[in-house]
């Protein structure tokens, strides 16, 4: 592999009983000291006052001091995207960009079978113990697939649940990273039940696959599931379907009468804004696609709303792409040219795929353009409802690139959602907003680019709501928009080099259950952007973190030379003072310098930066330095995961279209 760095085959064990650590995470060998704005929008205060005072059970591990400087200031048969394997020979379908979890295969298995302890069997007694509730897998997407488990009980929160999962007939299982715990609460005036939740990673699409899940509360209460679902396969028209050629003269009188199955080819030409009013068939969708090779204009929107099973490729669209209250859906390969939105669901849709898309706005990468009140306009790809993939677009000069639909504009149901290797670039306001996240919106694998705010969750009810191995270059905001009371976001090897303050949310209401691991956090000097200052370069500025939140094995770094800032009370002035003083128990001290390119310090954020390679060099404090988690890192080399989005010695992932 290297000269730094020796490939070990990694093997996962199933943690049985109660009274062993969380089995989805394993502890690396703590590493040796690794030396090497402004809230944009009025933040909304959790509406249930027991959010503050909720019991954290096994995830209070946020233990700080209360030294602070006054003067600091995330069972369904329905089949339904996630990590493709890092492994160089894998087949071409295996996009190296999409993979979470780098270890596609799965050693014979080490264990039992999952099974209650002796002394634990059942239902347990209300409060503090567990009455297992309904399990569920709503739309599992390509490659992903979403875990729902209801419960009563369990007041203090500190039940958990293991998960292994293998392909339907196989002999291995592989190991799943433990669900998380979401406790009964409401977010402005929006509520939800006590529940465990959590995603299975690196899926293969159209396959079926058996889960065991095991439920355990050390107060009470014990079960233990089996279950299977299928992921969806990859939109494809239908075998040996008839092809129907349409000119701009001929096209509108083909369309009407199209059948399930048909292939409507358009010829090269400029057609006008059109409609679709026909529907296709789950195995037989209507495909409507540009000829190959051919430059095919629409001059206008194009609208496959109110529709199901249309695939819409290789047009060329100088208007909208509009998919309102649509299912199954498949847009792929257009470019896309708009003073508005791109390509948008503005009503409830399920199911959609939106995939290897340019999709191009008007606005201006600016410092007058910065936040909701700035010179911006439109959503790169906006969606609505549950079960979509949005991969491998590339999207630039958007309000927001990447979108949820608020739910005073109409959104609904916004779970089970994919927002992967998408190569994004200035957006003023949010690279990807993903607010309102009811639970499983995953967002991984992106790349960001001349960002306000690079990742919104403004809130997500409950969670979690993922963020894993993305990457954001010339942030000038926050890397985390985590407002307005969010609560159950999960951060895990995301690499973030930006303007100012290294890791800050910038909000007075209290965010809750978040748990971070493995990422790279560098700031630096700041400045006042329009009306928002993007901070002077400490390396953590959270000062409203709930003590729920689980912070740990994080890099961070200043190139002001200082390592300096503030988690929850603790404030903090060294490395060791942050060890010592609250949950990053294995942090470690990084630079610029543990980047293999020479990455420049984004000191001046306009106009525009390139896009940059944030892959690590072979030796610095990054290596080995990470905590393991199953199914999101299993094929790591060396004696530990790597900090950041990239593995060392992975490929760069394909951002963008294929």
């Amino acid at each position: 592999m290297n000269s730094f760095k020796t490939l070990r085959w990694t093997v996962v064990f199933l943690a049985l009983s109660a009274g062993c650590e969380p089995g989805s995470i394993r502890q690396a060998d703590a590493p040796a000291s690794g030396d090497d704005v402004q809230s944009e929008t009025p933040d909304v205060a959790l509406e249930s006052p027991d959010v503050l005072d909720v019991s954290t059970g096994s995830d209070a591990r946020h233990d700080v001091e209360a030294d602070a400087d006054p003067d600091l200031d995330s069972n369904s048969s329905s089949d339904s995207d996630l990590g493709v394997a890092l492994d160089p020979d894998a087949d071409a379908d295996a996009d190296p960009a999409l993979d979470v979890d780098s270890d596609s295969s799965a050693d014979p298995d080490p264990e039992p079978a999952p099974s209650c302890p002796p002394d634990n069997q059942g239902p347990g007694t209300l409060p503090n113990g567990t009455i297992a509730g309904e399990l569920s897998f709503p739309n599992p997407t390509l490659r992903n697939a979403t875990i729902l488990w209801a419960l009563s009980g369990d007041a203090n929160a500190n039940s958990e649940v293991s998960v292994r999962f293998r392909e339907q007939g196989a002999s291995a299982w592989r190991r799943g990273m433990d669900l998380r715990r979401a406790p009964a609460n409401s977010i402005g005036g929006f509520a939800w039940t006590d529940r465990h939740s959590g995603s299975l990673f690196n899926l293969a699409p159209a396959t079926r696959y058996e889960v065991e899940l095991l439920l355990v509360d050390p107060d009470g209460g014990c079960a233990l599931r089996e279950a299977s679902f299928a992921t969806r396969p990859v939109p494809a028209p239908m075998p040996a379907a008839p092809v129907k050629a349409v000119t701009p003269a001929t096209f509108s009188a083909v369309l009407a009468s199209a059948q399930p199955g048909d292939i409507v080819e358009f010829t090269a030409g400029s057609y006008p804004a059109f409609s679709m009013s026909r529907d296709g068939e789950a195995s037989k969708p209507i495909v409507l696609r540009a000829q190959a090779g051919e430059s095919v204009v629409v001059g206008g929107d194009l609208v496959v709303s109110n529709r199901k099973y249309i695939h819409v490729s290789g047009f060329t669209v100088n208007g909208r792409i509009r998919l309102n209250s649509s299912q199954a859906m498949s847009i792929t390969n257009n470019r896309v040219n708009t003073t508005g939105n791109g390509i948008d669901s503005a009503l409830r849709s399920e199911d959609n795929y939106i995939a290897d898309n340019v999709v191009i706005g008007q606005t201006v990468w600016a410092e007058s353009s910065l936040g909701f009140q700035g010179n911006n306009n439109g959503e790169g790809i906006l969606v609505s409802g549950p079960g979509h993939v949005v991969e491998h677009n590339r999207v630039s000069g958007f309000r927001d690139c990447l979108s949820t639909l608020e739910p005073n504009s109409g959104g609904v149901d916004l779970y089970s959602l994919d927002f992967i290797n998408n190569d994004v670039s200035n957006c003023p306001d949010d690279g990807v907003e993903a607010d309102y996240c009811w639970h499983n919106c995953r967002v991984i694998g992106n790349r960001f680019t001349n960002v306000f705010m690079m990742a919104s969750s403004q809130p997500g009810y409950g969670g979690p709501t993922y963020f894993i191995r993305n990457v954001g270059y010339n942030v000038v905001g926050s890397a985390f928009k985590l407002h307005n009371g969010t609560i159950g976001d999960v951060l895990l090897h995301n690499t973030i080099v930006k303007n100012g303050h290294a890791f800050n949310v910038n909000t007075e209401v209290p965010y809750a259950r978040q748990f971070t691991r493995n990422n790279v956090f560098i700031g630096g000097p700041g400045n006042t952007f329009g009306v928002y200052n993007s901070g002077d370069g400490r390396v953590i500025w959270l000062p409203h973190a709930h003590p729920s939140g689980d912070y740990d094995y994080d890099g961070f770094g200043s190139t002001t030379g200082t390592f300096t800032g503030r988690l929850g009370t603790a404030t903090f002035t060294s490395l060791a003072e942050l060890r010592s003083r609250t949950s990053e128990k294995n942090a470690v001290h990084v630079s610029l310098a543990i980047f293999a390119d020479t990455i420049a310090y984004p000191s001046a954020p306009f106009p525009e930066l390139n896009p940059v390679d944030l892959r690590l060099t072979g030796v610095s404090a990054a290596i080995d330095a990470g905590a393991s988690i199953a199914n999101i890192n299993d094929g790591f080399t060396g004696a530990g995961p790597d900090l950041g989005a990239h593995e060392f010695g992975t490929p760069l992932p394909v951002y963008g279209p294929r």
